[in-house]
This record gives C-alpha cells, sequence and structure tokens, in this order.
C-alpha cells in the first residue's frame, strides 16, 4: 500500500494508508482547510485497496479534479485537486514520498500538523493562522489514530480551574503593538486590526501602546461594546490594562503578552459546565438542589424530567436570565453570571413559544430582528446577506416569503431557531421545541438539532419527548425536587433506573418521590465517569460583580424606537381583520348615537314664554354613548397587545432591548389610530346634531373642541388597556377585564347621576378618564345649564364651568392619567424581563 505525500497551504504531509482523512473546515477534523468556499465537512481521502480516492460529502460548493467537478474519483501522484471552486480554490497537490520520507510530516498526526499555528478549539471559518513557529504545539497523538490516546467524549466539560480564561486555548493569532502605536480593531477594512464580525461596529476600539510601556484600550463610541474582563468600559472612554485582561469585542477576545497582542476567535467549539447549581424561593424551599454536570463540545444535550423537577428553573440558571443562589454556570471556564453582559451575545435561546410575529413573512421578521441586534452601523447588505445564510442553513429559503402563519409547526420552530442563529450564538438552548408537534415532525426538529451541534455548536434542549432522545450526545435526567438522577449517555439511560421504557421511570419519579434519587446517581459508576470530576469542585455562593455599568445596546433609543414602529406597523398591516375591525367599531359606536333623538341639537333649551332653562336630555345621552364608544375602542385595541408579545420581549430584552423604545412604540402606534377612532366617532356623533356658535377654546372650530375630548378619551383608555395586558398571565382573562373597564367608566361619567356634591363617589370618580372627557365636552356645551341639579340647582359642578379654564383643567387631567398610565405600563413591563435584567 503506497503511501501519497499531500501538500496544502505550503505544509506537507505524508498519508498513511491504513485510515481515513476528513478535509473541511471543522477544526476537530483531520485536515482543516480555513476558506469559506470549503464546507464544514467537505471530502475524505482514504485507500480503496487499490489506489488512493477522493469523495465529496455533498459539498456546496464541490471539489474539481482538472477544471470538472467530481463526487468521487482515483487519485494518484501529480494530481491536483481544488476544493471550492475549479480554478482558485484552496489546491490539493499530490506527490510521490520522497526517499527516506524527508521533509513530510508524520502520517501519524496529520489533524495535529493541519492546526499547527491555528487555534485550538477557537478555530473556525474566520481564524487566521499564525505565523510559522508561534502558537500551539501538536500533540503527540491526533484522537482517532493508531496509538493515540482516548479522548473521553466529554472533553474540557469537566475542566476544574476557571480561572485564568483561555489558559488552555491556543491563540487564533498574534498581533505585533510597537510603542507609541496605535492599532485600531473593527469591522471596517481600513482597520488595522479588521474583526469580521457582525456584531463589533465598523471602527469598534483601539488598542494603544504608550510610549512608557503601558496599553491601552480604548472604546470608539461601539454599540455592542467593548469589554475587560467581562465588564462593560463606558463608550469613549481608555482603560489600562495589563497581562492578566481579558479584552473583548464581538466573538473575539484578546490578551496581552510582553507586547504581543493574542487573539481567540470563538466559533462554537467551547465548554460549557454547570456547578452545584441552587435555586432557593421564599420560604427556604430547594427547586434545583445542587445540580453539576459539563457539557462536551460540539453536543446536543437532552434534559428530561417529570412535572415539578426544575427544568424551566434549570434552563434560566443556565441561560443567566435567573442566576442561581449557589453555584456557578462556566462558559469554557468564563464566569456566566460574573460576565453576563459580555457573554450573553454568544447564548441563544428559543423559549417554547415561538418568538416571532406571525403575521409577518419569514425573511420580514429575521430583517427586523437582524435591525435590532446588529450595530446600527450594519449596512442592509451585511444584514441580509446573514439572513441568507442562515435561511440556507436552515433549509428555509424556499419558504422565506411566506407568512410564519402558513408554515407547519416544525417550519415555525425552525424559523424561531434561525432568529437565533443570527448573531452566531455558541451555545443555544430550547424549551419543549417539540411541543405540539406529531411524531414526524418531533423527529425533523431533533434532527436539525443534531445538525446544529455537529456544525460546532453547543446545544441542550429540554423536552417531553422521549422518542429521538438517540440523537443526544448526553442525556440529563432530573428527579422531583430538582436534584439530577442521571447524567450520561441516553443509550445507557434505561438500564442505568433498570426499566425498559420511559414510562416506567416517570411512574417511579411519582410512585417514590421521597426516594434519594440523587443519591443513587452519586453512588453510581455512572457518576464516577461522566460527573464526579464537575462536582468536586467546592459549592460556592453566587457573588455578583457591581454593575456601574449598563450593558450597552446595539441600537440607539432612537433608531429601536423606529425599527419597532416600522415592525409594529408591519404586523398591523399584515392583518387585514384587525384594520377593519379597527374602522368598523368606532364607526358603529358613533352611528348608534344618531339614533337618539336624531332633530335635538346639543344646545341650551329656554322656555321662551317663562325663560327657564329646559334640561337637555339628548345631549347627556349622546355624549354617555359617545364616551363608551371611545372608551372600548381604546381599551379593547392594546387590551392584548403586550401579553400576545411577552415571550418576544423578554427575549429581546435579554439582547438589548430598550423598555422604553418598546413601550413607546405601542403608545405611538396605539395612540394614533385610537386618534382618529375618536375622530370618527366625534365627527359622526357630533357633526349632524345642532351645536354652539362658538367654543371656550378654539372658537369658531366647536367640532374638534367637541372630538378632541374623545380622542383624548380613547387615548387613556388605550393606556389602561397596557396596564391590563401587563398584569395578566394569559389572554383570555382580558376580556373580562375591559367589559369591566367599560362599565366602571358609564357608571362615573356623571351623566347618570350627580356625582358633584356624593362624598367618596365624587373623588373616587377623579381617578376615571371617562369623568374627565364628559367634563371637558360638558363645559363647551355648558352641561351645568343643560344638565342642572334638580335637588339643588344652585349647586354646580366646578368641572362643567362653561369657562375655558376649566376646559384646559379637564383635558390636561385626562392627559396625565395617560401619562400616569404610562408609568405604570413601564412598572409592570419590568416584572416580565429576565431576572438578571432587573439587579
Amino acid at each position: 500500500m503506497p503511501e501519497l505525500v499531500l501538500e496544502l497551504n505550503g505544509r506537507t504531509w505524508t498519508l498513511d494508508p491504513s485510515r481515513t482523512y476528513t478535509l473541511g473546515r471543522d477544526p476537530q477534523g483531520d485536515l482543516v482547510v480555513d476558506d469559506a468556499r470549503v464546507s464544514w465537512r467537505h471530502a475524505t481521502l482514504s485507500w480503496n485497496g487499490r489506489s488512493w480516492a477522493v469523495e465529496d460529502h455533498g459539498s456546496t460548493n464541490g471539489t474539481y479534479l482538472g477544471g470538472r467537478r467530481i463526487h468521487q474519483t482515483e487519485l494518484g501522484p501529480g494530481a491536483a485537486v481544488h476544493l471550492g471552486n475549479a480554478t482558485d480554490g484552496p489546491l490539493l497537490a499530490f506527490s510521490a514520498p520522497a526517499p527516506g520520507g524527508y521533509g513530510a510530516q508524520p502520517a501519524a498526526a496529520p489533524h495535529a500538523a493541519a492546526q499547527a499555528g491555528a487555534p485550538g478549539a477557537w478555530s473556525g471559518p474566520a481564524a487566521a493562522p499564525a505565523p510559522a513557529g508561534e502558537g500551539a504545539q501538536a500533540p503527540p497523538h491526533a484522537a482517532g489514530t493508531p496509538g493515540a490516546p482516548q479522548v473521553p467524549h466529554q472533553q474540557g466539560a469537566g475542566r476544574q480551574d476557571p480561572a485564568p480564561a483561555y489558559g488552555d486555548r491556543s491563540p487564533t493569532t498574534f498581533h505585533q503593538l510597537a510603542l507609541g502605536r496605535v492599532m485600531r480593531i473593527g469591522r471596517a477594512l481600513e482597520n488595522e486590526l479588521v474583526v469580521s464580525d457582525l456584531q463589533v461596529s465598523r471602527h469598534h476600539a483601539e488598542f494603544v501602546a504608550t510610549p512608557d510601556g503601558r496599553f491601552e484600550i480604548r472604546d470608539l463610541g461601539s454599540h455592542n461594546g467593548t469589554y475587560v474582563n467581562g465588564q462593560p468600559i463606558a463608550k469613549s472612554s481608555t482603560v489600562l490594562i495589563g497581562p492578566s485582561d481579558i479584552v473583548g469585542v464581538g466573538h473575539s477576545a484578546f490578551r496581552l503578552v510582553g507586547d504581543r497582542l493574542e487573539e481567540f476567535v470563538d466559533t462554537g467549539e467551547v465548554s460549557f459546565s454547570a456547578r452545584h447549581l441552587t435555586v432557593t424561593v421564599d420560604g427556604g424551599k430547594q427547586i434545583l438542589r445542587d445540580v453539576s454536570f459539563g457539557v462536551p463540545e460540539k453536543s446536543l444535550i437532552g434534559v428530561i424530567g417529570p412535572s415539578g423537577s426544575g427544568k424551566s428553573t434549570l434552563l434560566k440558571a443556565l441561560t443567566g436570565y435567573r442566576p442561581a443562589d449557589q453555584g456557578d454556570v462556566l462558559y469554557d471556564n468564563r464566569s456566566l453570571y460574573k460576565q453576563f453582559a459580555e457573554l450573553r451575545q454568544r447564548i441563544g435561546l428559543v423559549p417554547q413559544d415561538d418568538i416571532l410575529h406571525k403575521e409577518l413573512t419569514v425573511r420580514k421578521a429575521l430583517k427586523y430582528a437582524a435591525k435590532l441586534r446588529f450595530p446600527a452601523d450594519t449596512t442592509e447588505a451585511e444584514r441580509e446577506a446573514r439572513i441568507g445564510e442562515v435561511l440556507r442553513e436552515l433549509k428555509l429559503d424556499i419558504h422565506k416569503d411566506k407568512k410564519v402563519t402558513a408554515l407547519s409547526g416544525g417550519q415555525r420552530k425552525r424559523v424561531s431557531v434561525a432568529l437565533e442563529l443570527l448573531t452566531k450564538p455558541s451555545l443555544i438552548f430550547l424549551d419543549e421545541p417539540t411541543s405540539g408537534l406529531d411524531p414526524g415532525m418531533d423527529r425533523d426538529v431533533m434532527q436539525l438539532l443534531r445538525g446544529l451541534a455537529d456544525d460546532g455548536r453547543t446545544v441542550l434542549v429540554v423536552t417531553h419527548s422521549v422518542a429521538e432522545l438517540a440523537l443526544c450526545d448526553k442525556l440529563l435526567v432530573m428527579a422531583p425536587g430538582g436534584a439530577v438522577a442521571y447524567f450520561g449517555p441516553p443509550e445507557e439511560a434505561l438500564n442505568f433506573f433498570g426499566y425498559t421504557t420511559w414510562a416506567d421511570v416517570f411512574s417511579a419519579f411519582e410512585n417514590y418521590r421521597d426516594y434519594d434519587w440523587a443519591g443513587r446517581w452519586k453512588g453510581s459508576q455512572h457518576y464516577q465517569m461522566y460527573a464526579a470530576d464537575i462536582d468536586a469542585v467546592a459549592p460556592q455562593a453566587v457573588q455578583m460583580p457591581p454593575q456601574q455599568l449598563k450593558p450597552p445596546k446595539p441600537q440607539s433609543w432612537g433608531s429601536q424606537l423606529f425599527t419597532l414602529i416600522r415592525r409594529y406597523v408591519s404586523v398591523i398591516a399584515s392583518d387585514k381583520g384587525f384594520m377593519a375591525l379597527m374602522l368598523v367599531l368606532p364607526a358603529v359606536l358613533g352611528a348608534v348615537s344618531l339614533v337618539i333623538n336624531p332633530d335635538n341639537g346639543l344646545l341650551v333649551n329656554v322656555n321662551e314664554q317663562t325663560g327657564r332653562i329646559i334640561p337637555n336630555g339628548t345631549a347627556t345621552t349622546v355624549l354617555l354613548i359617545l364616551v363608551v364608544g371611545a372608551c372600548f375602542a381604546g381599551a379593547a385595541n392594546s387590551v392584548r397587545e403586550l401579553i400576545k408579545e411577552r415571550v418576544i420581549y423578554e427575549r429581546e430584552r435579554a439582547t438589548g432591548l430598550s423598555r422604553s423604545a418598546y413601550l413607546m412604540s405601542k403608545v405611538i402606534v396605539l395612540g394614533m389610530i385610537t386618534a382618529v377612532q375618536g375622530a370618527l366617532v366625534g365627527a359622526i356623533g357630533f357633526a349632524t346634531r345642532e351645536l354652539p356658535e362658538e367654543g371656550l377654546v378654539l372658537g369658531g372650530a366647536v367640532l374638534l373642541e367637541l372630538s378632541l375630548p374623545i380622542m383624548a378619551l380613547g387615548f387613556t383608555s388605550m393606556m389602561f388597556g397596557l396596564i391590563i395586558s401587563a398584569l395578566v398571565k394569559t389572554a383570555e382573562k382580558t376580556m373580562p377585564l375591559l367589559v369591566m373597564f367599560a362599565i366602571v367608566q358609564v357608571v362615573f361619567t356623571g351623566c347618570l347621576f350627580v356625582l358633584h356634591g356624593t362624598v367618596g363617589v365624587n373623588e373616587f370618580s377623579y381617578l376615571m378618564p371617562s369623568r374627565w372627557a364628559v367634563a371637558a365636552a360638558g363645559t363647551t356645551l355648558d352641561f351645568n345649564r343643560i344638565n342642572p341639579n334638580t335637588d339643588d340647582p344652585a349647586s354646580t359642578d366646578p368641572l362643567w364651568d362653561h369657562e375655558a379654564g376649566a376646559w384646559m383643567l379637564d383635558m390636561g387631567v385626562l392627559l396625565a392619567l395617560g401619562a400616569f398610565c404610562a408609568f405604570l405600563v413601564a412598572r409592570f413591563l419590568r416584572r416580565h424581563e429576565p431576572e438578571v435584567m432587573r439587579r
């Protein structure tokens, strides 16, 4: 079996016919080809018993021999194969070995040789090779080669020293810092250090080597921030750094070694471990108890357990949404809790409910998500390119112009995953992604997650489905009470519990809730094999660092507001039924008032013979109907708007969304809609009736002066609707509260009975927006004369005084109630944010 010499990128290897070699961008492959045109697992080289052969594994851009695309062909000395492009793709040149074999790398370590000078587990498509003679040292054996030591499948997960960060990684590349030199970092090509990462601003930061030998990092007003040891530094500020400091810029990290800058690029192959996580709620009850496990790199982890076993709490603790009260979560030896501001950009979370607007098309939903998550200086072309990459990766490009509502359950879940993949997270967590799906879609989703892990990410999925657990690398089984009952290979789990089906295991959990499942686990051989090294680290209380600076937002407040308004308008415009209802509802409510004495005006009627005022019941009745219509229409517009987007808001808030920008987008869009409805109600209700010739404030524009209180009432009622939407837990509870709100407003208008002078009731009515809206319109119509107090004609309501000052006071209080409601909504929204954002 003759040996063959391979030359690639100026390096040579002597291939051993007794083994097969994988080629591609995968850092764990045998021959790593760092070129964007090369697929993750592109091809293999092997001896077929007769000759050497190359086989393409369905690569995107193909494998070429002699300018012709091939699938499988035999090779020999003198052959030249191009990867990814027939003319200028990476070239594999084959030749016969030189006499004695000098000048070639040994066949026993092809993987190590291919990685020489490249990053360890931090390499990937964006990694640049290190200068010759610097960086990583080749291990004596490559995993999988003859004589190589067996590497545990969970390698890296059990590291016991949380510091120093990156201490066991080889740098991606090196940069020399000369005294007095400034090295600018950013996405733009004119920077001295170009970082190809959409999380990085075009001109992000700069390293400064001062003449006195010190080194500084200066933020250049970046959008996603510059971090030192996981903590953000103030925009446009300068921080002195030393050898022990880690500077984070997007997915890259930098460390000083002498006068040299080492760069580490996070491309997904990271270790992740939970250590002694304990969560205690009020009363001292532990809902998560001493949970420890290590997650292998590039793996799919399944989490199952009965109800009440703490799976949701565990997911919040692992993502940093709700940090554990004791213990820590390590992201490649970095504390997630202490460095959450930086590391949150590396974590994707797909909740059980879809985190997208179903009324939009797939492409539009991803477009708005990209605008919110990427820096403001990202171009439309850059965002579109990234969206296209994600759609192709998840095979959603054929569905990109379909509305999300038109997709199947499995396809919708793919879109939710696509949204998270936009920012290239290294860790992806999913909560019940297969809930409600049929077995076929269940399998499709799990196979999708398997593919995501194989492509260089770590995926953890909480699920109730046990049909496809075999696709997972490791399985975590939670017992009642929030303790670990098993962690290890899924194929060994049932045998560990001593049952043949998962139904029997879950029944045992239910029937023996007081049994020490955690003690049984820790006394097992499986525990010694898969978790003992993680558990050996002593537990410690979580000490969150003082957050002197808020984490930066990828977009400015104004930019976020503009994007949110555009998205919200697109969502409403896509819902034809809602748009029709917005027009029909006020028209019908306004038209109802026309059947009330249609020939009567809204004037003060005076008996010509006696000169006495004749009460005009038509005016109060018409105004009552219009007020009820405005209240109902305004509150109905908003009463479901926050509850239906709660999951979306929680996720976007964790990625940097401004609470006030989100709320203001609702207020502006719904406020404009409600104002138009109020104007329509007022125009229909007042225009056909006889009105006073002059108004108190707007002179001859009496119709507008009467309609403005109706419009303001609709706006304030809309704000009350947002309060209801922020308080309820389910959308079904909004309608009873909406009806109750409308009825209460009717009672306290002052049109049904006299409020002025009624102690307690009158004061309480001041909290009702309908009271002030009726009063504002009543000042223009002179209600104190139209509807006098028959019991005490001398007693008049000061809110109805026929004076401009009274109209201004009534309108001012009405709008102030709306502003106060906005403040309450902002406070209530805070309760639905990740707890870490509230600390």
